[in-house]
């Protein structure tokens, strides 16, 4: 009986652990940037980056974040990605979120170039911080 007890306390912790790593939305397999890539990375500068946060009438948090990102290198850059990492009370992430702050439908960033960016989240979960998430580049493409 005590066996079966146990068993059931492990099976039950693991799928807790499984089931609360899932819920932060912290993925184990991200992309790592490329050498060329890590190595461009000092070329590109934010600024301005500010972040607003309001609850909705569903009683959720609407959090949004947005700056400038100047391309200070000499390659053009057709998708730039970044990772924001919300944090809890005790500094551990989340929520983790990947959304691109050039590139796409905004077309290349040029060498030399300054453009706006507006990064919005209305998943952030109610364990959040509201700190300001660590933004770190996740992705860059050439062109």
């Amino acid at each position: 009986m005590a066996i079966v007890i146990g068993a059931a306390l492990v099976i039950g912790a693991i799928a807790f652990l499984l089931l609360d790593r899932a819920s932060r939305n912290i993925p184990d397999d991200a992309p790592v940037l490329t050498a060329e890539a890590k190595e461009y990375v000092r070329h590109l500068a934010l600024a301005g980056v500010e972040m607003k946060a309001a609850e909705s009438y569903l009683q959720q948090d609407l959090v949004e974040i947005t700056g400038n990102i100047t391309n200070n290198g000499d390659r053009v850059l057709r998708l730039v990605q970044v990772s924001c990492v919300f944090a809890d009370p005790y500094g551990q992430p989340v929520f983790r979120d990947r959304q691109a702050i050039a590139g796409r439908r905004g077309g290349a960033l040029q060498p030399g170039e300054t453009r706006a960016f507006r990064l919005a989240f209305d998943t952030v979960p109610d364990t959040w911080n509201r700190a300001m998430p660590q933004l770190v580049i996740a992705e860059i493409r050439f062109d």
